[in-house]
Parts: structure tokens; sequence; C-alpha cells
């Protein structure tokens, strides 16, 4: 029986980069996840295969295979969030005293005569459309350790576009 690999163990055998930065607000909403799947849905889901286990003839025992599976499904996510948590790496967001452009900034950019906000957050927060871009995208990359008044240029879609820093928060 072949045993299933973790993503993160598959993201680290495939060379990719981990990414631990979070907010605070991310680390508090990870920590009520975790404890509505260990007190709620954990407790529920072993009670619920339980029954099912009375039923009788376990191998053809839909509501047992499910039960089961479910069971599997929540340990999952709680052995990832313990994870994400024990590595996690809190962003103070705002300026940096030196003006330099880090995670947790904000940036006002001026793009071909338009005002753009943009956090600077990790990946696991990134919304673009809601104003939040990861410091390892393009754009987050070439804006780290940059100041206001200075510009940057990224390549998208076959085309460089030139941004202006105009405000660091």
């Amino acid at each position: 029986m072949q045993v299933p690999k973790r993503k993160s163990e598959m993201d680290r055998l495939a060379g990719r980069q981990e990414d631990h930065y979070m907010t605070a607000e991310k680390v508090r909403r990870l920590k009520a996840d975790l404890e509505d799947l260990e007190r709620v849905q954990r407790p529920k889901a072993v009670e619920d295969l339980t029954k099912a286990r009375e039923m009788g003839d376990l191998s053809e025992n839909a509501a047992y295979t499910e039960a089961k599976a479910r069971l599997g499904r929540i340990d999952g996510r709680v052995l990832s969030i313990k994870d994400r948590l024990k590595n996690a790496i809190i962003i103070e967001t705002g300026a940096d005293p030196s003006g330099k452009i880090r995670i947790g900034s904000t940036v006002v950019l001026m793009i071909n005569g338009n005002r753009r906000t943009y956090q600077i957050l990790g990946s696991q927060e990134t919304n673009p459309a809601a104003g939040r871009i990861s410091h390892l995208s393009p754009l987050g990359k070439a804006l780290i350790d940059r100041r206001a008044g200075e510009t940057v240029t990224v390549a998208a879609n076959g085309r460089d576009i030139v941004y202006t820093i105009v405000e660091v928060k």
C-alpha cells in the first residue's frame, strides 16, 4: 500500500519555497478553526463512526466508510493547521521605520495614471482583487526593499509594466 504524501512534503521534494508568513489575524482565524475542528467536528465524527460501526458488517457499510473518511479529512486538517501555526512567522503590518517596503507594508502605486493600493503579505493571504499580493509574486518581489519615489518594472503577459511607488504605509 502506498502512503500518501502531504502537500508540504511534495512541495519540499519539488523544491518549492514554503511560505510561513501570516498576519496575527490569520493566526487567530487558524486557531479558531483548529478549536472548532478539535472540540466540535472531530467528536461528532467519532460519534458518527461509532454509530456506523454498530450497524454491523463493515465491508458493505457505506455510513461507516463515509464516517471513517470524514474523520480522516478532519484529522488531516488538524495536522495541517497545527503545522502552519507551529511554523508561522507573524507579519508586522505598517511602514518600516527606514521607509523601505517590507512584508506587511501597504503601498500606493501609480500604474498608467491610475492609483492602486496593495498590501504585501505571505502567500497564504493573497487576494489581488482585494489589494493583497504575495511577497513572492513578481510585483511583490520587485517592491521589497524599495522606497516611495522609486519605480519598478515588472514583466507581465509579454510586456513590461512600470509602477511608481507613491507612498509606503
